[in-house]
């Protein structure tokens, strides 16, 4: 390639492996550099320069599923950011299960990543490489927690459905599994504590997933919505509105509210959280509380970098989102309201 481009071998090894170090090289001279490469069949020899710096510029990234929604939107932020820096990734979904994720974790320590990003999946104890956890809300030695601030979410919705004149509110708490579940759920019972709305047992139902893995399909999110949704009418209770654990909850749930006649949001108003892409696209589109999934992610691979390139430095515990509230057709004024 020097040869051909009568160029010295240490300008075409830094256009072709973007170093930063070729931002000092004209734009007109990397363009000659990548076309020389593309007419020649040129690629670097990962394995080789691999071997050399002993790095593998992979990360590893593990997860309930690989569905859309909520995993799809982290997802995207991190491959974004690893993109831009030049690291690829390797992803596993482990279901929930123990076994599954002690093997992945192994599998992709064998693979040579150099850091690993969690999302959504709990863990006890620190990990044997440098890690960043979405959503996982326990302070390891090592580990940065990157999370939406709850507290901020669940008033942001119930003032919302207060300000509506709301006082009955049916709630959906997430699986047991998730990590989310709890702390959302003490946001919420501390929200209402503020905003002096009552907490009805009767009105609380606690989404199963089923057996570990079915519980991450989206079908059978919608599924496990419409069936609660049913419930909550089969209780007998009163109430005009409804704050799911998720979107996915939330449309199934609206879809069994309609098919027993309650108008939504005239009779029934309904409030979900994530904003993954169909909520808008719903009839009556979802109001929803917003997690910035793609910036979660987005900041989840930027610490990890960030920490793979200054390993002695103090990493910080926990990084806090902030959510908003996008309200759309899916709520109005309670029925005495109206």
């Amino acid at each position: 390639m020097a040869a051909h481009l009568g160029l010295s071998p240490t300008t075409v090894s830094l256009v072709m492996n973007r170093s930063p170090a070729a931002r000092g090289i004209p734009p007109e001279t990397q363009d000659r550099v990548r076309a020389a490469a593309e007419e020649l069949g040129y690629r670097p020899n990962f394995i080789a320069r691999s071997l050399r710096r002993q790095r593998t510029f992979a990360v590893g990234v593990l997860l309930p599923e690989i569905s859309e929604g909520y995993a799809a939107g982290v997802l995207a932020g991190i491959e974004d950011e690893l993109l831009q820096e030049g690291y690829f990734y390797l992803v596993a979904g482990h279901h929930s299960k123990p076994d599954l994720f002690d093997d992945y974790l192994q599998l992709l320590t064998e693979r040579s990543v150099e850091g690993l990003i969690l999302v959504n999946t709990p863990i006890d104890e620190p990990l044997p490489l440098p890690a960043v956890v979405v959503a996982g809300h326990r302070e390891l030695t090592g580990v940065t927690n990157v999370a939406i601030d709850h507290q901020v979410a669940a008033r942001l919705a119930l003032a919302h459905l207060a300000e509506l004149g709301h006082r009955r509110i049916a709630f959906f708490k997430g699986h047991a599994h998730s990590a989310d579940t709890e702390a959302r759920w003490q946001a919420i019972v501390a929200a209402s504590r503020e905003l002096g709305l009552e907490i009805d047992s009767r009105l609380t139902l606690q989404l199963s997933g089923g057996p570990a893995g079915e519980q991450f399909s989206p079908e059978e999110g919608y599924r496990e919505g419409h069936v609660f949704g049913r419930r909550l009418i089969e209780t007998g209770a009163r109430f005009t509105a409804l704050f799911a654990f998720n979107d996915i909850s939330a449309i199934g749930a609206m879809r069994a509210l309609s098919e027993a006649g309650l108008r939504i949001p005239d009779e029934v108003a309904v409030v979900g959280f994530d904003d993954i892409l169909s909520a808008a696209f719903q009839n009556p589109s979802l109001t929803t509380v917003r997690q910035p999934l793609h910036e979660m992610g987005r900041r989840a691979a930027a610490e990890l970098l960030r920490k793979l390139a200054a390993p002695d430095k103090d990493s910080p515990p926990a990084i806090t989102i902030e959510p908003t509230l996008v309200v759309r057709d899916s709520t109005g004024p309670a029925p005495d309201r109206a």
